[in-house]
């Protein structure tokens, strides 16, 4: 059996009638993409459904999330939260924390970008997935890759250029929540330049998100904080570039196929989702929509 299937092999497959079909495809609540015309629909995702929408006894029935992303902040991501009439709401509190509101189906969502100490973070989200518990049931989806870097005041008044920049001139630093994201790479940046955290001299209370702290920078409260090129630029501030990374979308696969999450998908592969990184600035979306980690 090919593995795009048309209207007529979808139905045989599934054991619907057309009509019924059909009205799955209406209420876009069966995985499917329409090429010139017609209606195609992607096997493995057929199957990938049917398995999600499996009855579980009574005792194990999964409670409903709530239709949020939790997780970590973005910019493109909220901007396309409120675009794609997704429906769903945001929660931004930091990766790790998305991840365990997941577990506990307080979101129905994570938002992550994960770090390694030792710098190897192309596969960190995939595994941090893959060994939590609860998660067995996941999908990794990637939204996009990002540049983060330092953000600091236009003409970089310090002359900051690094860590070790940083902790020598004894700069105002932002730290974020533990277990966000972006102090995850704090950490790991630290570890790899046998700098430790007390060198630093970091403002208090922790910045929930990145533009917390650019507009710290702005105020003059703070001096320097890691956050993604995007929240520079929207802030007029001089960015100086660490890494890029992997940001990508948690759920569980039944809540895959739900409208929400799927009206954002469908917007995500929009001409005006891609325009839309450009000019926010520091996104890489080639692989956007594509999933990572069926677990």
């Amino acid at each position: 059996m090919p593995e795009l299937l048309t209207t007529d092999e979808a139905a045989e497959y599934l054991r619907l009638s057309e009509r019924k079909l059909y009205e799955l495809v209406a209420e876009r609540a069966v995985p499917c993409s329409k090429v010139t015309g017609r209606w195609l629909f992607p096997r493995t995702a057929l199957d990938r459904w049917v398995s999600a929408g499996l009855i579980a006894p009574a005792a194990l029935a999964q409670v409903a999330a709530p239709p949020i992303i939790g997780g970590s902040h973005d910019p493109l991501l909220e901007w396309a939260l409120r675009e794609s009439n997704s429906g769903l709401a945001s929660l931004p509190e930091g990766s790790e924390e998305g991840l365990r509101r997941l577990t506990q189906a307080e979101v129905m969502v994570a938002a992550i970008h994960l770090h390694r100490l030792d710098g190897d973070d192309e596969t960190a989200n995939l595994d941090a997935v893959t060994d939590a518990p609860g998660l067995h049931d996941a999908v990794v989806l990637s939204f996009a890759r990002r540049e983060q870097g330092i953000l600091v005041a236009p003409g970089n008044p310090l002359g900051l250029s690094d860590m070790a920049s940083i902790a020598t001139s004894r700069a105002r630093m932002a730290q974020r929540p533990a277990g966000a994201g972006a102090q995850l790479l704090l950490l790991a940046l630290l570890a790899r330049g046998g700098i430790a955290l007390d060198d630093l001299k970091l403002a208090k209370p922790a910045f929930p998100t990145g533009p917390d702290i650019a507009q710290a920078i702005r105020a003059g409260r703070i001096d320097c904080g890691i956050a993604t090129r995007s929240v520079a630029k929207s802030a007029g501030l001089d960015f100086l570039p660490l890494a890029w990374e992997r940001f990508d979308l948690v759920m569980r696969q039944r809540d895959y196929f739900m409208k929400g999450p799927q009206a954002l998908f469908d917007f995500m592969r929009e001409a005006g989702f891609r325009d839309r990184a450009t000019e926010l600035g520091g996104y890489d979306v080639s692989d956007t929509g594509e999933v990572r980690l069926v677990n």
